[in-house]
């Protein structure tokens, strides 16, 4: 059986560094593609199943190697990872997300072994010089379009982030685009009744396409503008990512669609 390599994010960055402790990675020498393909064969390990993924390896602080006694155990469950934010990029949303949920446990989920690298140097540096802090977020290496359900159990997520995915203009590669009616099958799997998918991009044609799967879907519903507003996470949409923050410079529009998991009697 394979698992997952832990903060490690499964993936190399190959000839860079780490850098000394505390001290923030420089983009520059984890250069990438802006992309990948996510139909195309990629090699690193992926776990068999969500109990074989090592929490203690991404989450050490929830996962000590010392786990006391019997008692301790069996008092109360172990935590779950409850965010993913898949194609996470460089880490932003992470970062952003980490103090306001400092309980919750998120992963960002990226298929870019150099990006991933960059996040995972990027949250022990922030743990080395903020002790305490960022102990919640942590990345792996993987491919988001074919094994989400390796890594979370049915009805494990509460939030669900698809920040500024690859539009794949032509028409021929629309099946490669993050959101589809089939992923969205799978995504509402993982994700708990009242969760909540976050899509933002600043290619209007994919924000209509996006919107127009998840209202489609019988396991979705727009959430009300009203109640969007009022949502600390939405802020960090348009602001946190690298991605965001280039569309902001530029003056470009952004056009997100964000939806909650509903139930059906059948379920």
């Amino acid at each position: 059986m394979t698992r997952t390599n832990g903060v490690s994010g499964g993936g190399g960055g190959g000839q860079q560094q780490a850098p000394a402790a505390g001290k923030l990675p420089r983009k520059r020498f984890y250069r990438a593609r802006a992309h990948s393909n996510p139909l195309s064969d990629s090699h690193f390990p992926v776990p068999v199943s969500p109990d074989e993924v090592d929490l203690s390896q991404h989450y050490p602080r929830y996962f000590p190697a010392d786990k006391g006694g019997e008692g301790e155990e069996e008092a109360a469950p172990p935590p779950r990872i409850r965010f993913a934010d898949v194609g996470c990029g460089f880490g932003g949303l992470l970062v952003g997300l980490s103090p306001l949920f400092p309980d919750t446990l998120m992963i960002g989920m990226e298929l870019r072994d150099k990006v991933t690298e960059y996040v995972k140097e990027r949250i022990l540096a922030l743990r080395a010089s903020n002790p305490g802090q960022y102990d919640n977020i942590s990345v792996v290496r993987t491919n988001s379009m074919k094994y989400i359900p390796n890594y979370f159990r049915k009805a494990q997520l509460t939030k669900m982030f698809f920040l500024f995915p690859d539009p794949h203009f032509k028409e021929k590669n629309h099946r490669r685009r993050v959101i589809s009616m089939q992923l969205l099958d799978e995504y509402a799997y993982v994700m708990e009744v009242g969760g909540i998918i976050y899509t933002i991009t600043d290619v209007e044609e994919l924000g209509e396409w996006m919107r127009s799967c998840l209202e489609k879907h019988p396991l979705f519903e727009a959430i009300p503008e009203e109640e969007i507003k009022a949502d600390p996470v939405v802020k960090l949409l348009s602001t946190a990512t690298e991605e965001s923050q280039k569309v902001a410079r530029n003056g470009g529009q952004t056009f997100h669609a964000i939806f909650r998991r509903i139930s059906l009697q059948e379920e």
